[in-house]
């Protein structure tokens, strides 16, 4: 445990040095929140001209919390990151499992995408009528982390299944987010879809995240409290998938001393 945990701190030393190679506090906040929060009011402004007040907040409500699932997608790419760097190799020589790597390694994306999700709620929701009550707030602070950790271990899934993919990096983090978006209540209720749709969307953690977020909001801690677990053991499973995986492509990588196939 001990070791697993160091493993972990380093790797998101490193995730901390990318973030700050990344964005300058003036480019992160005027340039990605800037966008998300102009994304959340462009999708709740279509809902204001239904006339629906309902509407309004419901897609003011999944927009928002749309975004930390935008940016843990991020994922995708910065795992690919390893290969253009040249680490894949000393990765296959180390005795660790590489899931734990690769977790701590872009864990600035869930951190950035938690703090972006906070503050479009806050901002964002009230101007449309989502009135957050003091007592709920710890509530949804902490659905909207479980947001980003579980699609973040989604997310880490998909890492590895493109890691010998670079090209598609972006094409399958972007049709991730895009599918997410569609399917798991952010904008179209799930129960409006066809079975074999709402079964794909009952596997990802944003749909049951939102439906917690969605409960707190109404006061119904019951619904909250079981969505909230259905997500973490979601995201759960979806680790144990991701560190599968990893660990299925750095075993073939040590048997023919490769690392550009799987």
């Amino acid at each position: 445990m001990n070791r697993t945990f160091r493993v972990v701190a380093y790797s998101a030393a490193n995730a901390a040095a990318d973030m700050r190679a990344l964005y300058t506090w003036r480019i992160w906040l005027f340039g990605w929140l800037g966008r998300m929060l102009a994304q959340a009011v462009f999708f709740a402004l279509l809902g204001r001209s239904t006339g629906s007040l309902s509407h309004t907040e419901y897609l003011a409500v999944g927009s928002c919390l749309m975004s930390s699932v935008i940016e843990c997608m991020a994922v995708i790419s910065s795992t690919t990151w390893e290969r253009a760097a040249g680490t894949l190799e000393f990765l296959a020589a180390v005795p660790s499992r590489p899931v734990w790597v690769f977790f701590g390694r872009s864990l600035q994306w869930p951190a950035s995408g938690s703090v972006t999700t906070v503050v479009s709620m806050f901002t964002v929701g009230p101007l449309f009528g989502v009135a957050w009550r003091p007592s709920q707030v710890p509530a949804l602070v902490g659905l909207i982390v479980l947001t980003s950790l579980s699609t973040y271990c989604f997310g880490l899934l998909l890492a590895a299944l493109v890691l010998n993919a670079n090209g598609a990096r972006n094409l399958v983090a972007n049709g991730a987010s895009l599918t997410m978006m569609i399917i798991c209540g952010v904008q179209i209720p799930v129960e409006r879809w066809p079975a074999i749709v709402r079964v794909v969307a009952l596997a990802l953690p944003p749909t049951w995240t939102l439906r917690a977020v969605r409960a707190v909001l109404a006061n119904d801690g019951t619904v909250a409290l079981a969505a909230a677990g259905a997500a973490t053991a979601l995201g759960v499973g979806w680790l144990v998938a991701a560190d599968v995986m990893f660990t299925m492509f750095l075993n073939r990588s040590r048997r023919t001393g490769r690392t550009d196939h799987f």
